[in-house]
């Protein structure tokens, strides 16, 4: 059996932190894994602009609520279930997750947790395991699943690296540059046939 590793935010979703930048105006949110490989170095540098602007998980849900998938991502989802078996694997946090999750039809999703105060501030955070995305993979081989992965950023490099077959989706040029062993692709369709290549069985579109 296949199973499909896909990330989330940048693939799938908007990316949370520059959606809720653009809704604070606070430019330094936008950095994300694209631009700051050190996830612990970007989740520091958030948790600190958040602190300045007085700024709790309430309102970041707020923004996350009005946010829906990128264009297509709902169908790619359920193409991609009917011929794989699919699990999310993100750096996002469960706090944020759920409204996104409902609208792609809760697929398996392995993440973070933020850890929150009794003020509603978030104060740090709770990774579920170091290189949690390469880590899930791992074990998937260890069953004997055959591991198709997508991703975006600098984080998922190490995820995409350890499948059996790795894609680069909607990804900036920097890290297109830098992982040129991955074939790169920025439409659904063309992500598809990525797949379907990878695949070791007769699929079709």
């Amino acid at each position: 059996m296949e199973i499909a590793c896909l990330d989330l935010e940048g693939v799938l979703v908007p990316e949370i932190w520059i959606e809720f930048a653009k809704a604070t105006g606070i430019e330094s949110l936008k950095a994300t894994t694209r631009d700051i490989p050190d996830y612990d170095v970007l989740m520091k540098q958030r948790l600190r602009i958040l602190e300045e602007n007085n700024l709790g998980l309430k309102e970041i849900q707020e923004v996350i609520a009005t946010l829906k998938p990128l264009d297509g991502a709902v169908e790619f989802v359920d193409w991609l279930r009917e011929r794989f078996q699919v699990i999310i694997l993100s750096d996002t946090f469960y706090e944020f997750s759920q409204p996104l999750m409902r609208q792609l039809g809760f697929p398996t999703l392995l993440c973070h947790r933020l850890n929150v105060d009794e003020r509603d501030r978030v104060i740090g955070y709770t990774l579920r395991q170091k290189d949690p995305k390469r880590q899930s993979v791992l074990a998937l081989k260890t069953l004997y699943y055959r591991v198709i992965a997508a991703g975006d950023s600098y984080n998922d490099t190490t995820m995409l690296g350890e499948a059996d077959q790795g894609i680069l989706f909607h990804a900036p040029q920097n890290v297109i540059d830098e992982f040129p062993q991955f074939p790169a692709v920025h439409t659904y369709e063309d992500l598809k046939k990525e797949f379907i290549k990878a695949s070791n069985r007769a699929l079709t579109l």
